[in-house]
């Protein structure tokens, strides 16, 4: 039988303790904020680490990867501390980097490490931020427009803005004899045998705990589409709901998700889509977004003891409202997000908010309590226009100037009334969701001036994004 070693895994490399979720919390026994530079040089040398490799987002919205293998521990020290540089350019081109500014630094973040999944080799992995030439953060990265719009949120209203996505996504394959029991609409919750793909759900679960990515909860949903002379696969559909996170981890595990489901859709011989909408007449693939301000530990997504919704809770509601048909450049990017969305199956077509209402483009969801009437997880607000071709570093800091430009709403309540689904009852709200990219381009146009406030977006990248909506 293999022993047990001082770091809590066994020889083999197993691990003995089930938590916490993630793999090197266990390790170093304290959380990823607490992690050093030594610790992960430990680990490297304890566990026979070949591989290390620089995660980070690029300006479509996939994660990029840069191998390394360590030379000795010099090296490996200064790849952890310093990164290495990049060219900007071929990352960063559709968001509008300057010629000649093209030279980039990839910087990790410590606290972002985990064991590469899918590594042959024995590989650590690390996230990465983008610096520019003089070694400040890079304007046209999405990952600096994140952190920029987060922290400035946090000064200007108070609230460490967390989010969540419901990260939905079709696994596709030839049929089978044993397919006979999927029907569309009937997949919502079915397990196995009546889909395929639960077991690789559940495997996306467990490897996404150990990488350090905080789930809520998984299952099949209600999308099925049946093969086809055009296309023989057979596609059902399932959800992965992470929990809630400050923005700029909320926005990489959202990457992560779908870079492990994609993984391992390929190794069980599946495809795997998150497409807004796989044929016409069925459901798509939305990315909702569950949004929280907290402050001072407390979630004000909700209501007081009056019965009336916190401060906090109106300038995001009102900010949503206000530029939510602009927020699809960053949260419906592709062609088929717009039929998607005039097709109906929930997808919201008025910009209105509303308690417990699906028709709603913002709504409240009701909070699950226990037997004596206490909440087990934070109220939320949830964001229903983003489908799966989201950029999310992108679309959740355009949430965060949204929330800014809430709170300056003159006449909030007034608005918020005019707003509600609930008290108009009519549906229309304060508007209409765009149903062209033409109409997408014309609202981020309006709304340049919110979202380059602070310098968070800079104005050529929005510039950018407008030209390739008008052109689509």
């Amino acid at each position: 039988m293999a022993t047990l070693r001082a770091t809590g895994m066994r020889e083999d490399g197993r691990d003995v303790h089930t938590l916490p979720a993630s793999r090197l919390e266990r390790v170093f026994g304290k959380g990823s904020g607490e992690w050093t530079i030594d610790d992960l040089l430990a680990f490297v040398r304890e566990h026979g680490i070949r591989l290390v490799t620089l995660m980070h987002v690029g300006g479509d919205g996939w994660l990029k990867t840069l191998d390394f293998v360590p030379r000795d521990y010099v090296h490996l020290r200064n790849i952890i501390t310093a990164g290495e540089r990049a060219d900007g350019s071929s990352l960063f081109g559709n968001l509008g980097i300057r010629t000649g500014r093209s030279d980039i630094v990839l910087r990790p973040r410590v606290e972002t490490a985990f064991l590469n999944p899918f590594s042959p080799e024995p590989a650590l992995s690390l996230l990465c931020g983008h610096f520019g030439p003089a070694g400040a953060p890079l304007p046209e990265s999405p990952d600096t427009m994140l952190v920029n719009a987060y922290e400035r949120a946090r000064r200007e209203t108070g609230a460490d803005l967390h989010a969540l996505g419901e990260v939905e996504f079709f696994l596709g394959r030839g049929p089978e004899e044993a397919d006979m029991y999927g029907e569309n609409d009937r997949g919502y919750h079915a397990t196995s045998p009546f889909v395929f793909g639960e077991d690789v759900r559940r495997r996306a679960m467990v490897l996404l705990a150990e990488m350090g990515v905080p789930i809520k909860y998984a299952h099949s949903e209600v999308g099925y589409v049946e093969p086809t002379g055009d296309d023989p696969v057979i596609w059902e559909q399932h959800e992965l709901e992470l929990s809630l996170q400050p923005l700029p981890r909320a926005a990489e595990s959202v990457l992560l998700t779908m870079w492990v489901l994609r993984n391992l859709a390929r190794h069980a011989g599946m495809r795997c889509s998150f497409a807004p909408l796989l044929r016409e007449g069925h459901a798509g693939s939305g990315m909702h977004f569950h949004l929280s301000p907290v402050v001072a530990g407390e979630h004000l997504a909700g209501e007081n003891e009056s019965g009336e919704l916190h401060e906090q809770a109106k300038w995001l509601i009102a900010g949503l409202s206000r530029i939510g048909g602009a927020l699809m450049a960053f949260g419906n990017r592709d062609a088929s997000s717009f039929i998607r969305l005039t097709q109906g199956k929930e997808a919201p077509s008025a910009v209105s908010w509303g308690k417990f209402n699906r028709r709603a483009l913002i709504r409240l969801p009701m909070v699950a309590t226990d037997a004596e009437g206490r909440p087990v997880s934070p109220p939320t607000i949830e964001f229903r226009l983003p489908d799966g071709s989201a950029h999310p570093h992108l679309l959740l800091a355009g949430v965060a100037q949204a929330f800014v430009a809430g709170g300056a709403t003159e006449e909030l309540d007034s608005f918020l009334a005019r707003a509600s689904l609930d008290e108009s009852g009519g549906g229309d709200g304060v508007g209409r969701v765009p149903r062209t990219p033409r109409e997408v381009s014309e609202q981020l146009r309006a709304h340049l001036t919110t979202f380059s406030a602070g310098d968070v977006m800079p104005v050529h990248a929005l510039e950018k994004m407008i030209e390739h909506f008008a052109a689509m």
